[in-house]
């Protein structure tokens, strides 16, 4: 038999999918960011999914670690980069 309840792993991927099949339905300059925090869940949904129960939670952490990252300047996710260059264009 076959699981009945799904894992948070499965959970976390569901969630990511969902945000960007949103992104599609967004206005074009958002939804490179849509794409973008989609892509950020996945980074961590491996580790993340034993420590949490709710597959939520776990893709809202494993957004925040790679914020936080980008903000100490330890990772380039592409938001920062993407928004300078946006605004030189305006």
């Amino acid at each position: 038999m076959g699981r009945s309840i799904s894992s948070v792993r499965m959970g976390v991927k569901r969630i990511a999918e969902r945000w960007e099949r949103t992104a599609k339905a967004m206005k074009k300059e958002d939804r490179v960011y849509a794409i973008k925090l989609a892509g950020l869940v996945k980074k961590h949904s491996s580790e993340v999914f034993y420590t949490f129960d709710d597959p939520l939670e776990a893709a809202v952490f494993s957004v925040l670690i790679e914020l936080v990252k980008e903000l100490d300047g330890d990772v380039d996710t592409g938001l920062l980069t993407f928004q300078k260059q946006r605004r030189s264009l305006d």
